[in-house]
């Protein structure tokens, strides 16, 4: 029995294939990939700057880091986001899809910040720790200048460990 070459095959299904084709590769096209979506149900944490609370989003896995807090329109005020490693190591961030304006805490394991970076939306300079750090933590524009917190000082939380 003589098998039909792939030619003959593409001859007689060819408006066929072309249909089944724009079917499959419709709904892929049509909805946006996780990547380009907010994240907006990851875990939380309560962290603690001095007296100020901060809802913190958790941001764990290499996907949710990824990801970060790109796409997002706006952030409450007493809210961030927590981004955190396996290691310490030296860690550099940018900007790239993300639309609002964040200044970065970068921290030691134990929660006390090596250095803050200010940085613009949709800017893809980076900005890195000034030394390895295990915790990233990034807030809206200017939310740790507004309350005096700086370098040295240690922000406290389960992630952190007892003081």
């Amino acid at each position: 029995m003589k098998h039909p070459t792939i030619d003959t095959v593409r001859r007689a299904m060819g408006p066929a294939l072309v249909w089944m084709a724009c079917v499959a590769l419709a709904p892929a096209r049509a909805t946006p990939s996780m990547a380009d979506q907010p994240q907006m149900h990851l875990p939380r944490v309560r962290l603690q700057a001095g007296m100020h609370l901060i809802d913190a989003q958790v941001a764990q896995t290499p996907q949710s880091r990824q990801i970060g807090l790109m796409h997002r329109r706006s952030m409450p005020q007493p809210e961030g986001m927590l981004f955190v490693f396996e290691q310490s190591q030296v860690q550099c961030f940018w900007m790239k899809n993300t639309l609002i304006p964040l200044s970065a805490a970068f921290m030691r394991e134990d929660g006390t910040i090596v250095n803050i970076a200010d940085m613009q939306p949709l800017s893809e300079v980076t900005h890195c720790s000034k030394e390895p750090v295990r915790f990233v933590l990034e807030m809206n524009q200017g939310w740790f200048a507004q309350r005096r917190i700086q370098p040295g000082q240690r922000l406290s939380g389960k992630p952190f460990g007892p003081r």
